[in-house]
């Protein structure tokens, strides 16, 4: 029998951890070489597909590399530490007797298991490794343990440079994390058993689905890969998610708003004001009645209005700050009183769309308008200190290069922005789909926040620019330097009440950075932090009974303290914010139709400008 074979050798099943003998090579040993020579010719063909959807597009001019794309800036950052290392010979032949001490433990390792010893338990709890043969089969234990040494021995290479300016390290840590996840053995068919049992078994008719895929997915990007993360045929917007029902009201060049219809007999006498991020859709917020946002407002009794932003193109090119405040936040506002009557809202502003409605408000406070009388900031930084690695991307450098890129288009492409966003979890929102898609040749499963992802914005060039500029890169905002209509803007002029919320494992807007930023603000600011991350913390509804939030006062003192003593609430914030909400108004009026007797309808919710692809 096979399991007294496996006895005999020493290999017996302890612990879960099962042992290696030579019938567990049988996955591994190829049963039809014709059948995968002919799989390999095929794939090869598609993979020259997938050249020519990446090469042709550049042979016409359509594709042009900036002066500083992020492979250049790569290799400029990672020689500063190389320089380091280098200088002192001493420094190189400790660093490299410290690599090699560190593989001659795994090598002896190795060879204890090959002469019968169970391996060692693994500490280490990395999904890219889950498939047993990971530690079962010695070659690629070994593989396993040699790529997690050199991943730590080279971040700490990083780490023990000096010398660096703080930026630049920054980066380089940054770079060698995306390399070090490049690299892993699970991205590659001869070095992960899953993958390769999966090629063996099929004789390699996954690598000629993948490298079709991989072509498609090319073309689709015209000349960029586009990941397949999910399948975009299963959705539309407007059937099967932004379903809550409502009307376009007004439109202008940069958005349009709608205003959803009432669900209650009475509505709060305050109308709400949603000012999405226009890097992505507002349909986040409304993705399917269980998930949805604005549905539960409505539910609650708001008056709920979106700005839903234009997909931009080279028209809107001049677009600034200055005209997304005016033409965005205070044309809704309008919008609102005529539609309803009302000069006073509430106001909800999600990540940059939080970003403007601040500046906005800072705005309004100079200009002695009060039409917004709460705000609502979800995941919103307005002090950029603890930014994270989103702020890799932005020094004088890069962003001139990108400036420039950006005015020959009139826009960025949104496969930039998605990509960037990606990268902060490569190892979670990259490689993974990389391998399942291109690898296994497996169409991913139909996932509605994802489709969402994917459904990617382009960024108006004078709007984006002055963005990073103003935010990533000088940090105006809070130091009183953000110029909007010619005059600086201070956000201790806004003394309005403000519900401040952060998620804890944001990589986007970290929590630590929204609660410094919450300092600046003139008025009372409640600063409240949800389970999760930048969107699931967000779009998390009361029926799930997911996750949990905390409360703990005013933010004195550091972040890393504030939490620590925070009283922990089980369960959705929603619920939460409708009090406060309600605690600062809770007068009601008659339901209100959209548009009121005032304007008439457009077309119907999600309106046209969501349906524009990038």
């Amino acid at each position: 029998m096979v399991t007294d074979s496996k006895q005999e050798n020493g290999g017996q099943k302890n612990g879960g951890k099962a042992g290696f003998d030579a019938t567990d090579l049988d996955p591994y040993v190829l049963k039809d070489p014709e059948a995968m020579a002919m799989n390999f010719a095929r794939a090869l063909e598609n993979l020259g597909q997938a050249a020519s959807a990446w090469l042709a597009p550049r042979e016409r001019g359509e594709i042009t590399q900036t002066a500083v794309d992020p492979m250049t800036d790569m290799v400029k950052t990672l020689s500063k530490v190389s320089e380091y290392w280098i200088a002192d010979p001493r420094r190189t032949f400790e660093a490299q007797t410290q690599l090699m001490s560190s593989f001659f433990g795994i090598w002896m390792r190795s060879m204890q298991r090959a002469q019968g010893e169970p391996p060692e338990p693994d500490t280490r709890k990395d999904k890219r490794f889950s498939d047993e043969d990971w530690q079962k089969n010695p070659f690629f234990d070994f593989l396993r343990q040699v790529y997690f040494v050199t991943s730590d021995w080279v971040e700490k290479l990083v780490s023990e440079t000096d010398g660096l300016d703080e930026h630049t390290k920054h980066k380089a840590g940054f770079y060698v994390k995306q390399i070090t996840a490049a690299l892993s053995p699970s991205n590659f068919v001869a070095t992960n058993p899953q993958l390769y049992r999966e090629t063996i078994a099929t004789s390699g008719e996954n690598l000629v689905r993948g490298m079709k895929m991989l072509a498609e997915d090319i073309a689709a990007g015209n000349g960029d890969l586009r990941l397949r993360q999910t399948d975009m045929t299963k959705f539309a917007v407007g059937r099967d998610m932004a379903l809550t029902p409502g009307k376009v009201i007004a439109q202008n060049d940069i958005c349009q708003i709608i205003q959803y219809e009432a669900s209650t007999e009475t509505v709060l006498k305050r109308p709400l004001l949603i000012c999405p991020p226009w890097i992505n859709k507002f349909y986040i917020l409304d993705l399917n009645p269980q998930k949805s946002f604005i549905k539960w407002c409505v539910d609650q009794g708001q008056t709920v209005f979106v700005i839903s932003w234009v997909n931009p193109d080279a028209r809107h090119a001049e677009k600034d700050w200055a005209a997304y405040a005016h033409e965005g936040i205070d044309f809704a506002l309008e919008t609102i009183e005529k539609a309803t009557g009302e000069k006073e809202v509430n106001a909800v502003g999600y990540c940059v769309g939080g970003t403007l409605l601040a500046a906005t408000l800072a705005l309004h406070a100079r200009e002695k308008n009060k039409r917004i009388k709460t705000a609502t900031l979800f995941t919103t930084q307005v002090d950029f200190t603890h930014a994270g690695d989103l702020k890799v991307f932005v020094d004088e450098e890069q962003l001139a290069a990108l400036e420039e890129h950006m005015q020959a288009a009139g826009y960025l492409d949104g496969s930039k922005m998605s990509m960037a966003f990606n990268m902060l979890r490569a190892s979670e929102l990259i490689w993974p789909y990389f391998v399942n898609s291109y690898l296994k040749g497996q169409e991913p499963l139909p996932f509605d926040l994802l489709f969402w992802n994917a459904d990617s914005t382009r960024m108006a060039a004078a709007n984006h620019a002055f963005y990073l500029r103003n935010c990533y890169l000088k940090n105006a905002l809070t130091k009183n330097e953000m110029i909007l209509d010619g005059k600086p803007v201070s956000l201790k002029d806004v003394k309005i009440p403000i519900y401040n919320l952060a998620t804890r494992e944001d990589h986007i807007a970290p929590a630590k950075s929204v609660f410094v930023g919450s300092r600046f603000f003139g008025g009372k600011v409640e600063f409240v932090v949800t389970g999760s991350g930048h969107i699931a913390g967000v779009v998390n509804p009361p029926d799930k009974k997911k996750y949990q939030y905390w409360t703990g006062g005013p933010t004195k003192g550091d972040y890393e303290t504030w939490i620590e003593k925070a009283t922990e609430t089980p369960g959705s914030w929603w619920p939460h914010w409708q009090a406060w909400i309600e605690t600062h108004d809770d007068r009601r009026v008659p339901a209100r139709k959209p548009g009121g007797d005032a304007l008439n309808a457009i077309e119907e919710a999600p309106g046209s400008y969501v349906m524009e692809r990038a």
